[in-house]
């Protein structure tokens, strides 16, 4: 788009909107879900759409339901694409599914999708991976003012104190992974589809898991390598003991930055009526600012949404996907159901009535 110089003179705002609004349209982002987790995905589509106008969400439908709604509902800025064609466009990643349990594939396929985007957006600055359960309560470009001379971003889990022994899941959180689209972003994405493919299991072997553990070594990869610093990205269970938080003005504030987005990881509904957190599964906080002004609004979006998808599929309890039947994974079961009932008994845990959450 071009401006006269008179038009310049008469709206410099709207100058800075429209670059503004170019950077976020050359910003793509990718992750998968499949029609259990829809609601997640399209609450994470309607968040991004928010705070980063006309951005492409590309998607990897990991079933076919999934595909066939995105398809219906034809959103502005969704790009749905058939696990078949991408495994087709694939054959070497594909070929790995015969060894691997079903949430282990899945893992394998992060940095293939990554590929395949940046492959088909050549026009794009950044492709940015983000978990499906992400939302955003602010404009990423906080996270990307960091990056103006990296080739590659990813997020620390930022561990609160108590929970130390999760370091051998890796340093970093696979929830935003982001590569340039030059030369040397590229570079680090492909390497890592190789060890992924090599190896992906849902279980710590050495300085390896799953597909997260590999985001250690990307810095001995390349100098172009940024950890955010940011703390209000990537805000999630396992961190927010580290900080105060508080609402001001009408931005939810973690210390004094911004909340950007948060990681809704281990949200699930049970028990018929419930939605419930992992907070204590983490052994973290969970005040009424939190549960006000973090979890409601989201409640509220995915309520919404599945108000919209359920009459066009009937949408299972969302949970995470199941990843053994081992004695100590019932055992898990067990202890997280006793957890649920800790919960309603101390108000954690919302109770939806008629598509709203109390």
């Amino acid at each position: 788009m071009a401006w006269g110089k008179q038009e310049l003179v008469k709206s410099p705002s709207a100058l800075l909107a429209a670059r503004l609004t170019y950077r976020m349209l050359n910003r793509v982002y990718c992750t998968y879900f499949d029609h259990n987790y829809l609601s997640r995905g399209l609450a994470l589509h309607r968040s991004l759409q928010r705070h980063a106008p006309n951005s492409r969400l590309w998607v990897l439908c990991l079933s076919a339901e999934c595909h066939t709604i995105l398809v219906t509902l034809d959103l502005p800025g969704i790009v749905p694409v058939r696990l078949a064609d991408f495994e087709a466009a694939d054959p070497e990643l594909a070929a790995t599914r015969a060894d691997r349990s079903i949430v282990e594939y899945y893992f394998t396929c992060s940095a293939a999708w990554m590929l395949y985007v940046l492959a088909r957006e050549a026009d794009a600055e950044w492709v940015t991976y983000l978990d499906g359960d992400l939302y955003f309560f602010a404009s990423p470009e906080a996270v990307y003012e960091e990056l103006k001379g990296a080739a590659v971003a990813i997020i620390p889990h930022r561990y609160a104190p108590n929970l130390e022994r999760r370091r051998s899941f890796g340093t970093y959180n696979v929830g935003w992974v982001g590569a340039r689209n030059d030369p040397d972003g590229i570079a680090v994405i492909k390497w890592w589809r190789e060890r992924c493919i090599e190896w992906c299991h849902d279980y710590v072997d050495g300085g390896r898991y799953a597909d997260q553990g590999y985001l250690d070594s990307f810095s001995l990869l390349s100098t172009r390598v940024k950890a955010v610093d940011n703390i209000g990205a990537n805000l999630a269970p396992w961190n927010i003991a580290n900080y105060r938080i508080d609402v001001r003005d009408g931005q939810v504030m973690v210390d004094a930055t911004p909340l950007v987005f948060f990681h809704f990881q281990g949200l699930r509904k049970g028990l018929r009526w419930f939605i419930f957190n992992s907070h204590r599964i983490f052994g973290a906080p969970f005040s009424a600012t939190t549960r006000n002004h973090i979890y409601r609004p989201y409640m509220e979006e995915l309520l919404a949404v599945e108000k919209i998808t359920e009459p066009m599929l009937n949408i299972d309890e969302t949970r995470p996907q199941a990843r053994s039947h081992t004695i100590k994974s019932r055992a898990r079961n067990v202890g997280i159901l006793v957890f649920q009932l800790l919960d309603i008994v101390t108000g954690r845990a919302f109770l939806v009535v008629r598509d709203t959450a109390y």
